[in-house]
């Protein structure tokens, strides 16, 4: 068995406005179990960054500990990347921003990375509002430890060895909405026709921008009795609508069925579109995404697509009015400026 992939390519594929193929985008040959829905989330962020033209080198993955941490390796080879300690992916993003605000950060992270020994800093991540791409692979389970529940499995949820959940699961986008993070989606990792839209539509969102991805384990969790399982999971979709992302000055090619229809502009000129299905729910309010988000809790239903989203969004660099030029770029002469401003600091302090 190899683990080298295949050079070849076909010698027209196609090319993005930067002349890159799919195959520039790619990482490592996956080591995760065949069929586990990690890797199809590695394919979307693949096909997104090339829809994008997203330069790689301008990007950083941030993962932390768990299979889902693994995957950074998997996609965007050509790019910067720090796999963290457990729980610890928030942190590292969040200096690695403040010393560069040129990057595109993608953070990879896990219900058990995210909801439990990592809990404290996915919290502040999203009080600061960091601008970074914050995708979580939710399966329900630890999967490098053999499958234990994790802190998202719902309740009464039965795993692999037939004992049920007692415990109430964390919800991680009621949690983000209530925290106020400016940008909550979900989806599931079998629908890359709704996922991949959302994660064009994080990349540019400016600020904390939340994708919760229920990515079943094969292995531990995809039984009958399981809530974070295929069968179960698309037999309880229901989606906010569809959803398309159009990059600024790109032709809208996409056509939408008769319904309510929100178009929500980005700071950069793109725009989301979504046909909702509800028609009493505004991706714009809050309070709305709450409401719908409860209900769809209610009636046992997996809520996916565009959740929330704030299009007034100020994200760190900006709510600490930084420079615009990367601090990691700054030079003597601006780091040091001085006996003389000094000492006009410490004049106005007395």
């Amino acid at each position: 068995m190899t683990f080298v992939r295949p050079t070849f390519r076909h010698p027209d594929a196609p090319v993005n406005r930067l002349g890159y193929t799919r195959k520039f985008y790619e990482g490592a040959l996956s080591t995760l179990c065949a069929g586990c829905g990690h890797d199809s989330v590695s394919g979307a962020i693949i096909q997104s960054c090339f829809e994008m033209a997203v330069e790689p080198h301008k990007v950083a993955k941030l993962s932390g500990i768990g299979c889902s941490s693994k995957t950074p390796t998997y996609f965007l080879a050509n790019s910067h990347g720090f796999n963290s300690v457990h729980g610890r992916m928030p942190s590292v993003a969040t200096g690695a921003y403040m010393a560069n605000r040129d990057l595109m950060y993608i953070g990879v992270s896990g219900d058990g990375d995210s909801a439990s020994i990592g809990m404290g800093q996915f919290v502040h991540a999203i009080r600061r509002n960091l601008n970074v791409t914050y995708i979580i692979m939710n399966n329900g389970c630890y999967g490098l430890t053999k499958g234990q529940d994790s802190a998202t499995a719902d309740f009464g949820s039965v795993n692999k060895s037939g004992s049920a959940n007692m415990f109430h699961a964390i919800d991680m986008c009621g949690l983000a909405l209530e925290l106020g993070a400016t940008f909550v989606a979900r989806s599931f990792s079998g629908d890359k026709q709704q996922l991949i839209p959302l994660i064009k539509a994080a990349m540019s969102h400016p600020g904390f921008a939340l994708i919760d991805v229920v990515s079943p384990c094969v292995t531990f969790n995809n039984n009958p009795g399981s809530t974070k399982s295929y069968d179960y999971t698309r037999e309880h979709v229901e989606a906010t609508g569809a959803v398309d992302f159009v990059p600024f000055m790109e032709e809208i090619t996409t056509e939408y069925a008769e319904g309510d229809t929100v178009e929500v502009a980005l700071h950069d000129g793109s725009t989301i579109h979504l046909n909702k299905l509800s028609p009493d729910f505004d991706p714009r309010d809050r309070h709305s995404a709450v409401s719908r988000l409860y209900r769809a809790k209610a009636e046992g239903d997996i809520l996916t697509g565009l959740i929330y989203i704030d299009t007034e969004s100020k994200d760190l660099h900006h709510l600490l009015n930084t420079t615009d030029q990367p601090l990691n770029q700054l030079g003597k002469d601006k780091l040091c400026p001085g006996s003389a401003a000094l000492d006009k600091i410490n004049s106005a302090l007395r």
